[in-house]
């Protein structure tokens, strides 16, 4: 089959490949550029488990085709923790929290809740519930992930977590 040549930053890097034009872009991730992060979970897109940000819109990779990225801007969770190295507030909330158990649903997790944090910088509890229905957790029950959400939340708004929860 004749590849196709594609180009795009991930986490802020350009990379040009040649693919099939069937490679999903979970496989590309994975495959070709070694961000193991984004898991494959269900290849249905009900679990989240590959969730990465794609031109600013959360995305599940294991429904789209990599040439379908062609051009685009895309960040896995190797790209949210900090310049320096440090982690996240919505890693460091996932870890304080104790948001995370088997930790599979995590990195699709904190991708999609990065986005949420961009569209609703301090969303309520039901906000949260709802900005996640797309990823599954089937350890945590979830209110520890929405604990780290508002964590997250309140740290990087300036406002007390206290406070950001009432």
């Amino acid at each position: 089959m004749a590849k196709t040549q594609i180009a795009m930053k991930v986490n802020g890097k350009a990379v040009e490949a040649l693919v099939e034009p069937r490679t999903l872009l979970i496989h590309f991730l994975r495959e070709e550029l070694s961000l193991t992060g984004p898991h494959i979970g269900c290849e249905t897109s009900h679990c989240g488990a590959c969730t990465v940000d794609l031109n600013g819109k959360s995305v599940k990779s294991c429904t789209m085709f990599a040439v379908q990225a062609n051009g685009a801007d895309i960040l896995t969770i190797e790209g949210i923790a900090n310049a320096d190295g440090s982690l996240h507030a919505l890693q460091e909330g996932f870890r304080e929290m104790h948001g995370l158990q088997c930790g599979f649903c995590t990195p699709g997790m904190i991708t999609r809740a990065h986005r949420l944090l961009q569209e609703i910088p301090n969303p309520s509890e039901q906000e949260i519930r709802e900005g996640i229905a797309g990823n599954l957790c089937r350890c945590t029950g979830y209110q520890n992930i929405v604990k780290a959400i508002q964590y997250a939340a309140a740290k990087l708004s300036g406002v007390p977590a206290k406070e950001a929860a009432e």
